[in-house]
């Protein structure tokens, strides 16, 4: 009796063993498939995401420029000649506008001041460049935010 059981035993064990050897071939193409697919969907969208990030980045280093600059006038500091914003400064105006919360992230290719603030008139344009190959233009004035493309109508000094 007992050998009947483990005779069984063993052959309904064997029975086991044989029906599960593991997936099919079609259904690893099907998950390579849908895998495909996914990312087919997917990396574009990231792609995109990340391009909105950098340029959120210049545009919120045109935005500190602008309080920075505003600041700047606001304390009655010397007039601004330098047309390029660097924060890194050690001297002149570019350091007094970093401590007044100038700053640019490493997306941002370059700051220039398009339109210099004179006491006769302080309106100014500031004009932000994204890094990269496409040097995407984002630009602030005294009046407005941020706006894509360069400074119009506004030339230096």
């Amino acid at each position: 009796m007992v050998s009947r059981i483990n005779a069984a035993l063993a052959a309904r064990y064997k029975a086991i063993q044989e029906k599960e050897k593991g997936f099919t071939l079609i259904e690893l193409l099907i998950v390579v498939i849908i895998i495909g697919v996914l990312a087919a969907i997917a990396i574009p969208i990231y792609m995109g995401v990340q391009e909105n990030a950098k340029d959120s980045a210049v545009q919120s280093d045109l935005t500190n420029a602008k309080i920075a600059v505003v600041a700047y006038q606001t304390n009655g500091a010397a007039a601004l000649t330098a047309t390029s914003l660097d924060p890194a400064a050690t001297t002149g105006a570019g350091a007094e506008l970093a401590k007044l919360g100038l700053t640019k992230s490493k997306e941002t290719g370059s700051l220039t001041l398009k339109k210099i603030p004179t006491s006769a008139s302080p309106a100014f344009c500031i004009e932000g460049a994204r890094t990269g190959t496409d040097g995407k233009k984002f630009h602030v004035t005294d009046s407005s935010g941020v706006e894509s493309g360069p400074c119009t109508g506004t030339t230096a000094g």
